[in-house]
């Protein structure tokens, strides 16, 4: 009882400007891990990052100074040298794959443990900047799919959407659409 009040108390302040959105997330995730709000991340410092998603994705464009961990190759080698009281953000593109790696972080006994609501879609939907591998600001964003890069609403003129995921064949491999 006391763990559900605690994520549901964490919840409030987590929040998705797209009511669509919000409403697709809340079906999505399974409230395993404190959710965060983009707000309350970037105001908090000391959180350190990690980027749940595969490293085609966070090569064209990541959260500054997050350290890449993957999802289907996720190892705990890739934790050495972080305490486990360490505040964390995990983020994914929408949250889903992070939430996964949140719980698996949890069980490793990491126990101030975060997952980015909405994750970087949404931090790029409230216009936060996002570097790419050289550290330098973007405006382009991997969109995993077609599918999920309907909930990126920051499209003003020069972002670059890029799709692509090894195994479907509905995204266009290594080739950026401009929305």
């Amino acid at each position: 009882m006391a763990l559900g009040f605690l994520f549901s108390c964490n919840n409030s302040r987590a929040q998705v400007q797209n009511p669509a959105y919000r409403a697709m997330l809340k079906g999505l995730y399974k409230n395993t891990v404190p959710l965060i709000g983009v707000k309350q991340a970037q105001n908090t410092a000391g959180y350190l990052f990690l980027d749940a998603r595969e490293w085609k994705e966070y090569e064209v464009s990541h959260i500054e100074n997050a350290l890449w961990i993957g999802y289907d190759h996720f190892s705990p080698d890739n934790l050495a040298g972080i305490p486990p009281d360490a505040p964390i953000v995990v983020y994914c593109s929408v949250g889903y794959r992070s939430e996964r790696i949140g719980e698996q972080l949890l069980a490793l006994g990491y126990t101030n443990v975060h997952n980015l609501y909405g994750g970087i879609f949404e931090w790029f939907n409230q216009q936060q900047p996002v570097v790419n591998n050289n550290n330098r600001p973007t405006l382009r964003i991997h969109a995993y799919s077609k599918t999920w890069g309907i909930w990126l609403a920051n499209k003003a003129q020069g972002v670059r959407l890029t799709f692509y995921h090894p195994c479907c064949c509905c995204c266009l491999p290594g080739r950026p659409i401009i929305s």
